[in-house]
């Protein structure tokens, strides 16, 4: 997965925000679909600056229409650069842990989501993102934030299936860690230090109601009986 993780990377994201012993997946820049409309204004403006000059009018109305080409010109300009600029400064992340959303250079925004707390995601594409391949990535988790909207994602079809298999490879780990020390007896304790631990992970949130129940139910199947 780490090798997809570096076709789809346009500018790292920065590693000293990473926990212990987690790894980027997928890290890009919006697709750059995001600047269309800023360059067909800016080429719409271009061409209406050469229209009123070819006109060839004289004196203060002549005057008025060069400055307005002119002030066209600049305002769409102005808006390309804000629209590189954010372009520039956002960040669709997913690690072996989050899912992570930053945009903003002066004033930040920023969306953190634990891959346990991802219910479902979809994604939406009109006619042409399809053909570029991009679209919208919607999130929908537990908690507070509820659904999430990503905009302009690279390929969100691939980057949807992505994040399916890294939550599942999270969830993996995550009953690996709880099996680990009750493989056999003596390696992890007594079977209530077992269990105790298993309610530690499902007061942190690590573990839901239900999957407190089924493991503690596999310790105590494995539990010798007394005689």
């Amino acid at each position: 997965m780490s090798d997809r993780a570096v076709t789809l990377a346009a500018v790292a994201y920065d590693r000293s925000n990473l926990h212990a012993n987690e790894q980027i997946v997928v890290d890009e820049h919006p697709h750059w679909i995001m600047l269309m409309w800023s360059v067909v204004w800016v080429v719409l403006a271009i061409a209406f600056g050469i229209f009123l000059l070819v006109q060839g009018w004289t004196g203060w109305f002549g005057t008025g229409t060069k400055w307005v080409a002119i002030l066209a010109l600049v305002v769409s300009l102005l808006y390309l650069a804000q629209r590189l600029i954010k372009w520039y400064s956002t960040n669709f992340v997913i690690t072996t842990d989050r899912c992570i959303y930053r945009e903003g250079i002066i004033s930040k925004r920023g969306i953190e989501i634990p891959l346990e707390r991802i219910n479902t995601v979809f994604f939406h594409q009109h006619l042409f993102e399809r053909l570029v391949r991009a679209g919208d990535l919607m999130i929908e988790s537990a908690g507070t934030g509820g659904e999430q909207r990503f905009e302009d994602i690279r390929n969100p079809v691939m980057v949807q299936n992505l994040l399916y298999q890294t939550m599942e490879d999270n969830e993996n780990r995550k009953f690996d860690r709880i099996r680990t020390p009750a493989e056999g007896p003596g390696a992890g304790g007594s079977v209530a230090d077992e269990i105790a631990k298993l309610a530690a992970l499902r007061d942190q949130g690590h573990l839901t109601d239900a999957e407190f129940a089924a493991q503690k139910a596999q310790l105590l199947a494995r539990q010798p009986p007394s005689v």
